[in-house]
């Protein structure tokens, strides 16, 4: 729906004078506020932002043609900061970037952190060798793992006799690991405006091997650290105590007013098993095989034997500190990690909000022990070793609180009956794992039997904290935390409100979202196109227990009630109090007129910017839409406001290298946002050769910094 105006500059606490006011100019609005001019640009939907009489809107949007760029409006530029391939220390720039932090060390310079977070198949395979200069077995290990059929290889049990094999699994997880991980990189920008490389000695990747050959390993805190330690247990135990090898899946994070990023390691379950024993200890690295086709690499940890309970959680990096390679704090939770919203206020404790982006994820928080006392301290990273991690439940009238995930905690799921897919999964007793209640009945039997979460987890009192957090989704679905639709980015404004993204209501394997809490324009569940979300602390207190919760902005298609987007992810709060926003539709939908979501008709993940105060507030104006197949991921502003930092995602990622410019032509049943069907022929680029755009180049993701060539502050 579209965002009502009111709701709006409630959202951030503006007012209606707090900026100048918008004016439209021409048929597409532009809008001025004190400092900035942008035209929106055309997507493929028509929008009620338009203002393009009715008769002349089929006429208009009767043809479309996407283009295998960032495009961006009239007087934007961007520049490339890196690619995958760069060199960074003694590493490279990994794949898939996603979140970017910029901490400024002076004027016009400083460090950019960058996430790295998985491997897209065809895009990578298609890529390597003409991006980082050699060849790997891709073939010979593809034809081996297919003759085993769909479980793959075990590599980490091979025999000796198969050792030649093992060695080639190795190095092609190897490759894809480093491309994963974290990467810190020193700019800055000329006197032109543009921002280039300064390569200082605090240049360097964390990657997913950092440890395996060359003793960076990372660091542990929290009541995990004491389940890592065992050297006995139900499951398996990599022998490392608390050293941990590397870091991946990184995908949104967060940066604290001391200046540390925080990096979330997100899908790890890829990569190694994700369910552990009552313990906390991990499955054995079989259960998660290794496994590589034409649109499948998976289970790289496999063959390096990697323990599945050490990834899934937030990474602190300093990096000014050339020395640091990272530490996983694990009062913060091991799930399905997307950004970290961080509240940090002099005198009292720290809170910091995190989603698991799963179907049926929960939102989460940390509440420190220890009160901050000068928020720019770096001191403040100690506040992150104690406290404690709570899960929200969502009621419908808008309220809401905050369960302790620890010991004491009774047990009390949610009913699979109100749940979208009726499917809740929880730690199966007395074997580890998961078990999938798909009845109210099985849920009741679940509570009959255990009374707490201490009746769940075994250990001393220190293991049995680590072990809950270890398994903190399924403790929190044991607890009755509410399911929801997939929670990607959290985000804490200047008054103290929490505005989090849900990118998808509908259910999958892994469960849904409560239908009495996520609902379309009209009540309908399941609704697919995403919320964002207001959530404010009671006595707006980090350490409340309660808090109210209202939905402020809903994706879908204008002619059904929705803003003119689809799965809302990233956002970006500005100076002057206004959203951007970047979306993550799935990759295979862009463009697919088939589309049985209808998320075809979007068109390409874009870049939204929504004003909150003036006659436009609340209105959703697209900023930029991204290269062919890619997320725009990551965004971030200088304090200037003067550079929009960008991470495109996974260019090229369904039909790989775009091949001698093919384009096809495709049909569409459209909508005006009124609800008038027409037709439009679009044509789409097959494949991409984005960033480099010669014919023929492999695509690869890649950091923009976006400005406008007048050197004016972008808002």
């Amino acid at each position: 729906m579209k965002l009502k105006r009111r709701d709006f500059l409630l959202l951030l606490g503006a007012s209606a004078g707090a900026v100048a006011a918008v004016t439209f100019l021409a048929n597409r609005k532009k809008f001025t506020g004190s400092d900035s001019i942008f035209q929106p640009i055309k997507g493929p939907m028509p929008l009620e932002m338009d203002e393009i009489p009715a008769a002349q809107v089929v006429r208009n949007y009767s043809t479309y043609e996407v283009v295998d760029d960032l495009v961006l409006p009239e007087g934007f530029i961007y520049d490339i900061i890196g690619a995958w391939g760069d060199k960074i220390g003694d590493s490279r720039f990994g794949y898939n970037n996603d979140y970017l932090s910029f901490i400024e060390t002076g004027k016009d310079e400083g460090y950019l952190t960058v996430n790295f977070e998985y491997i897209s198949p065809i895009s990578w395979l298609q890529g390597y060798p003409k991006v980082i200069k050699k060849t790997l077995p891709f073939g010979e290990v593809q034809a081996a793992v297919k003759t085993v059929g769909n479980n793959g290889i075990n590599a980490f049990a091979l025999p000796p006799e198969e050792e030649a094999l093992k060695a080639k699994i190795r190095e092609i997880c190897k490759e894809a690991l480093i491309d994963q991980g974290i990467g810190v990189i020193s700019i800055r920008k000329n006197p032109d405006g543009k921002w280039v490389r300064t390569n200082s000695s605090s240049d360097r990747r964390i990657s997913g091997i950092s440890g395996l050959e060359d003793d960076r390993y990372l660091k542990t805190t929290g009541p995990a650290t004491f389940v890592f330690r065992k050297t006995q247990g139900q499951g398996y135990i990599d022998k490392l105590s608390d050293r941990i090898i590397g870091t991946f899946g990184n995908c949104a994070g967060g940066t604290t007013p001391w200046g540390t990023v925080l990096s979330g390691e997100e899908n790890f379950q890829i990569q190694v098993p994700e369910p552990v024993y009552a313990d906390g200890t991990a499955f054995d690295p079989s259960k998660q095989a290794f496994a590589i086709g034409e649109q499948e690499l998976s289970g790289q940890g496999n063959v390096l034997g990697l323990a599945g309970n050490k990834y899934g959680w937030i990474v602190e990096v300093d990096p000014a500190n050339p020395k640091d390679y990272g530490t996983k704090h694990s009062w913060l939770g091991r799930y399905r990690h997307e950004a970290v919203g961080i509240r940090v206020v002099a005198g009292k404790p720290l809170a910091f909000y995190s989603g698991c982006d799963r179907r049926g994820g929960h939102l989460y928080k940390f509440v420190s022990k220890g009160n901050v006392s000068n928020p720019q301290s770096k001191a403040n990273s100690r506040l992150l070793e104690d406290g404690m991690l709570y899960a929200a439940v969502f009621n419908p009238d808008g309220t809401g609180r905050w369960i302790p995930l620890k010991p004491s905690t009774p047990v009390n799921p949610v009913s699979p009956s109100n749940i979208e897919g009726k499917l809740l999964t929880l730690p199966k007793r007395p074997d580890g794992g998961v078990l999938n209640a798909k009845t109210d009945a099985e849920v009741n039997s679940f509570k009959q039997k255990f009374k707490t979460l201490n009746d769940l987890y075994i250990g001393n009192a220190q293991e049995k904290q680590g072990a809950i957090l270890i398994d903190a989704h399924f403790a929190a679905n044991a607890a009755g935390a509410t399911p929801t639709a997939r929670p990607e980015d959290t985000k804490v404004a200047s008054d103290g409100s929490l505005y989090i993204t849900y990118t998808s209501g509908s259910p999958g394997g892994e469960g849904g979202p409560d239908k009495r809490i996520f609902k379309g324009p009209k009540a309908e569940s399941p609704w697919e196109y995403g919320w964002i979300m207001r959530l404010k602390e009671d006595k707006n207190d980090p350490a409340a227990m309660t808090f109210r919760w209202e939905m402020l902005a809903m994706g879908g298609e204008p002619a059904d009630g929705g803003a003119g987007f689809s799965n809302p992810d990233n956002l970006l709060i500005d100076r002057n109090n206004n959203v951007w926003m970047v979306t993550d539709m799935s990759s295979a939908a862009h463009n697919d007129p088939g589309d049985p979501l209808r998320r075809g008709c979007f068109g390409n993940n874009a870049i939204w910017y929504i004003p909150t105060s003036g006659p436009n507030a609340g209105n959703a104006y697209l900023f930029g839409m991204g290269p062919m197949d890619c997320e725009t991921t990551g965004p971030f502003f200088t304090q200037d406001q003067q550079t929009l930092f960008l991470a495109i995602q996974h260019p090229g990622e369904v039909k790989g290298i775009r091949q001698n410019a093919a384009s096809e032509t495709r049909e569409f049943q459209m909508r005006t946002t009124d609800g008038q069907k027409f037709k439009q022929t679009r044509t789409v680029p097959i494949g991409s050769n984005w960033p480099g755009g010669g014919q023929n180049d492999p695509p690869k993701p890649a950091v923009v910094a976006i400005r406008r060539q007048d050197a004016k502050p972008i808002t």
